[in-house]
């Protein structure tokens, strides 16, 4: 059964999921998870290491093997990888699991913001050297090209460029708190009523 307190963020990698999901988990009296630390753990390995050692597909199934772990569990907080709802069945088990919200940035502001980052795998060359702003731009392009259809298949949309952390937290407490009591209230009317033998 979907879990509408199962909370999944999602949203390109330095949107900041990472900062706000701890804050919105503790908004909302949840608990919270970065689905990339999970996974390192998981693995005992960092994910810079997986790509580099095993490469973008056996991260992908790792990244859904960890996954299928959580997604019986309730008000919990995730933060997804940037390209997790780019694999099939990652995305097919987190759209009929839980909620999904997504962080959405400029590609401008993204580039700004990974430009300084060196963990970061996907905003590497080919030959794992660093990039320049531009080429970080450039290739954000690409990606959210592809991955835009995906994050908009999103409950619940938020911008992230021009709010303060504390602005988006609130915001999203409150649009979460309303879907999660409505969803309920739904699964609950939906649910086949028993009949007593006297019936």
């Amino acid at each position: 059964m979907k879990q509408p307190s199962l909370i999944f963020l999602t949203g390109f990698s330095g949107s900041g999921k990472s900062t706000i999901g701890p804050l919105l988990a503790n908004s909302l009296g949840y608990d919270f998870l970065d689905l990339d630390k999970e996974i390192e753990l998981f693995a005992a390995k960092s994910i810079n290491r997986i790509f580099a050692e095993e490469g973008e597909a056996h991260f992908r199934d790792l990244e859904h093997t960890v996954l299928e772990k959580l997604v019986g569990r309730t008000e919990l907080v995730v933060s997804l990888g940037g390209g997790a709802l780019q694999h099939n069945p990652c995305f097919s088990l987190i759209i009929a699991s839980g909620t999904l919200v997504y962080l959405h940035s400029s590609p401008e502001i993204l580039a700004k913001r990974l430009s300084h980052k060196t963990d970061r795998p996907l905003m590497k060359g080919d030959n794992g050297e660093r990039l320049s702003k531009e080429q970080i731009e450039k290739k954000i392009f690409a990606l959210l090209e592809q991955r835009e259809p995906r994050y908009k298949t999103a409950q619940i949309i938020i911008e992230t460029d021009t709010k303060r952390i504390g602005s988006t937290v609130e915001e999203l407490t409150r649009k979460i708190e309303r879907y999660v009591r409505r969803a309920e209230k739904r699964q609950f009317a939906n649910k086949p009523k028993k009949h007593t033998k006297s019936e």
